[in-house]
């Protein structure tokens, strides 16, 4: 049950994204299954010899395993997006009913070890660390081996089928040493412990290539254009025959800020905070030749994909390093950057840790008295979440800017924008020239009309940073 828990949340990111909402939403209804299975398990057990319970139990729950991987892939083709029903229906469909069925288990193995009252504290304490301990392994196992070596289709599959062996083999078994209690597996559930793995190779995949982090693919645009899509969003466009060309309109806005940072041409050094397609990396260095880059991609898998799909060739002046990014951030040689670019993104929201007071001192550090640090941001209406990390930036850096354009700054829509930071003054009229130049509608709020956009906003630190809860994921109908 714990492997079909972490694996169920990687099943439904595809189509809901990860987001603090998708990890409790199958965490709960694993509990509300666990609860479910033991109480029912636990009356049964009292009313019927369990002997003629446990193999059904096990090949149903195995086999129910295996057919959550097509119910969750033939139902996240109807579910897609990240709306609260969505991500509610899919957990319960990854989850609920097999963990209910092996959950109504344990009791039933209770009833059948205890011999009598006076032994009751010793079989349930024994039997529960057994548990504990099978739950440690597996979860373990799964988090740092299975995911890092297998597909969750895979693990998943795999997973079913050992437990459907193990009901067969305790029918088996029961079978010789209580025949007569113990009767034959029912036809219809031999039917579904085959029927399941066969829907399973069936089932339609969102996935090029299943990443430890994110189903990923890469999706072709014309003949050089190439979209690199993880879970449910566009993360980055690549042209492969010219770098020059930046798709994305906040990644325009990026490019306007070290247009007007730095003489055309003049090599930077920068770091980047998140890598996706390294979109901005290849630019700065047809741009800017010289430029040193260094990325920060916690995901391995990313920049395999990269290399493979996206041409990325890594060098002494593109480098890439694989890990958290707040941990890279901690191991920055102090007042070496001149620009910090954050496009670090775990589904829908900036990752909290990069977030706060705390991250913000670390890019701080990181730069040079003059250096800039540029950060993708996407929100919806109330925005909640912008105006919380434009407070927390004002914490840190005594000048701060919004690229956005003007119905964000208005506060009647949303979608990407890029806050600008720096210990100096900002060249603001020299952005906001750089961004029409690049054919963006963009405006530039800074000073009173930014401090009026933030409002009463809390600042975020390590302690209190519920970016989750503060992000609209999108965009709520006006009236």
């Amino acid at each position: 049950m714990l492997v079909l828990e972490v694996v169920g949340l990687r099943l439904i990111a595809p189509y809901v994204g990860i987001t603090l909402q998708t990890s409790t939403a199958v965490i709960g209804f694993a509990l509300a299954a666990i609860a479910l299975g033991a109480w029912a398990g636990g009356a049964v057990a009292d009313r019927t010899d369990p002997r003629r319970l446990l193999a059904p139990l096990l090949v149903a729950g195995g086999a129910l395993v295996v057919a959550v991987l097509p119910l969750v892939r033939f139902a996240g083709a109807l579910l897609t997006g990240a709306a609260a029903g969505n991500v509610l229906v899919l957990a319960a469909v990854a989850v609920i009913v097999p963990a209910a069925l092996l959950s109504a288990v344990p009791p039933m193995v209770v009833a059948l070890q205890l011999g009598s009252l006076a032994e009751t504290g010793s079989v349930v304490g024994r039997l529960s660390g057994i548990g504990t301990l099978g739950g440690i392994v597996a979860t373990f196992a799964t988090g740092f081996v299975l995911v890092a070596l297998l597909p969750s289709s895979v693990i998943l599959v795999g997973t079913g089928v050992v437990v459907v062996l193990a009901g067969l083999a305790l029918a088996v078994l029961l079978r010789r040493r209580a025949p007569e209690v113990t009767g034959r597996l029912p036809v219809g559930l031999l039917v579904l412990a085959v029927g399941a793995p066969v829907l399973a190779a069936l089932a339609p995949t969102p996935c090029e290539r299943e990443t430890a982090y994110h189903c990923a693919r890469v999706v072709a645009d014309g003949a050089d254009g190439r979209v690199l899509v993880l879970d449910t969003l566009r993360h980055s466009y690549v042209d492969l025959a010219d770098p020059r060309h930046l798709e994305f309109e906040y990644v325009r806005a990026i490019a306007s800020v070290t247009d007007a940072q730095a003489p055309a041409g003049e090599p930077l050094s920068a770091l980047h905070v998140g890598g996706g397609g390294l979109t901005l990396p290849r630019y700065l260095a047809d741009a800017r030749p010289g430029t040193v880059s260094r990325v920060l991609e916690v995901d391995p898998g990313v920049v395999e994909l990269d290399v493979d799909a996206l041409g990325l060739q890594t060098s002494a002046e593109l480098q890439v390093r694989v890990g958290d990014a707040r941990v890279g951030l901690q191991t920055e040689e102090t007042g070496t950057r001149d620009l910090v670019v954050g496009d670090a993104f775990g589904g829908l929201s900036v990752p909290w840790q990069l977030t706060t007071v705390e991250a913000l001192e670390l890019v701080d550090d990181a730069l040079t008295d003059d250096g800039v640090y540029a950060v993708n941001l996407i929100d919806h209406p109330p925005l909640s979440f912008v105006r919380a990390e434009l407070a927390t930036l004002r914490e840190v850096f005594p000048e701060v800017l919004l690229l956005a354009r003007a119905p964000v700054l208005a506060g009647e829509d949303g979608g990407n924008v890029v806050a600008v930071a720096s210990q100096r003054a900002l060249p603001v009229d020299a952005i906001t020239a750089a961004m029409a130049g690049r054919g963006l509608a963009w405006q530039v709020a800074g000073g009173a009309e930014l401090t009026a956009f933030i409002g009463d906003a809390a600042v975020l630190t390590d302690d209190f940073a519920p970016v989750d809860q503060l992000l609209t994921p999108y965009a709520q109908p006006s009236d």
